[in-house]
């Protein structure tokens, strides 16, 4: 299938590792300019020697998510000629929502409803301008079903996803999708650090936390970031033009959910 994504521009939020790296790989090997976004330069610059380059125009951009403002002021000197933006900001730290301080649920909602607001704000007016417009956020199955041990997580994860549905309505007749992508277990390190977390709270071995993680999952194993970047990619495309203010869960049948 001929995905017709060369020469559109993407901006990949964090894109130096894991599914946003992942992502943005893929994503240039569809043909797509593509600009990283992450707060480390080094590593930063290390992807961006990864990507793939066919008379491609890839940069990066460095932005630091617990601080919108600055964020805000990299997007307003920025030349915001996007396509495709993915929204990919990583997890709040786990542990139960009750114990949970409201420093933590505040820095949560900065990281990830507003700051995704700031880049939504910046890049809407190009995507209508283009008649194309694909917004996926990358967040998680607990949009669908609470996952124990992750309150603020869950939490958030829900209030973005009811804020990209009320965007898809909002944006669609201006031929711009609002998706949600929801990656199930996905070996990252944000994986590495649940299951320690997960670990050192039932008295047991990371081994065996892996063990019994992998034995919720119906294909018995953890997605690779790779699998989850290529449902990314497919909303990205022209293809997916009459998809718009779903969740595309990626975890190998793990939610008990339809």
């Amino acid at each position: 299938m001929n995905l017709q994504l060369k020469n559109k521009n993407a901006l990949v939020c964090g894109s130096t590792q894991g599914i946003g790296k992942a992502t943005a790989i893929l994503l240039a090997e569809e043909g797509v300019n593509i600009t990283l976004v992450a707060r480390n330069e080094e590593k930063l610059k290390a992807v961006l020697a990864e990507l793939s380059n066919e008379n491609q125009c890839h940069s990066y951009l460095v932005a630091d998510f617990s601080k919108p403002d600055e964020l805000k002021k990299v997007m307003e000197t920025t030349d915001c000629n996007f396509h495709i933006l993915v929204n990919n900001t990583g997890g709040p730290k786990g542990g139960e929502l009750l114990t949970a301080t409201t420093t933590e649920l505040l820095n949560a909602f900065q990281m990830h409803i507003v700051c995704n607001q700031i880049l939504v704000q910046a890049v809407v007016p190009f995507m209508k301008s283009e008649k194309y417009g694909r917004i996926i956020n990358v967040i998680s199955t607990s949009v669908k079903e609470p996952i124990p041990g992750l309150g603020v997580s869950n939490t958030i994860r829900n209030a973005v996803g009811n804020w990209s549905k009320t965007l898809a309505s909002e944006l669609g007749q201006f031929q711009i999708t609002v998706n949600n992508v929801l990656p199930g277990f996905t070996d990252t390190a944000r994986l590495d650090q649940i299951i320690k977390i997960k670990a050192q709270k039932e008295n047991t071995t990371e081994a065996e936390m892996e063990q019994i993680m992998k034995s919720y999952v119906p294909a018995k194993r953890f997605a690779k970031p790779e699998e989850t970047a290529a449902a990314v990619t497919f909303l990205a495309s022209k293809q997916a033009s009459y998809i718009n203010g779903i969740n595309v869960p990626v975890d190998g049948g793990r939610t008990k959910s339809l």
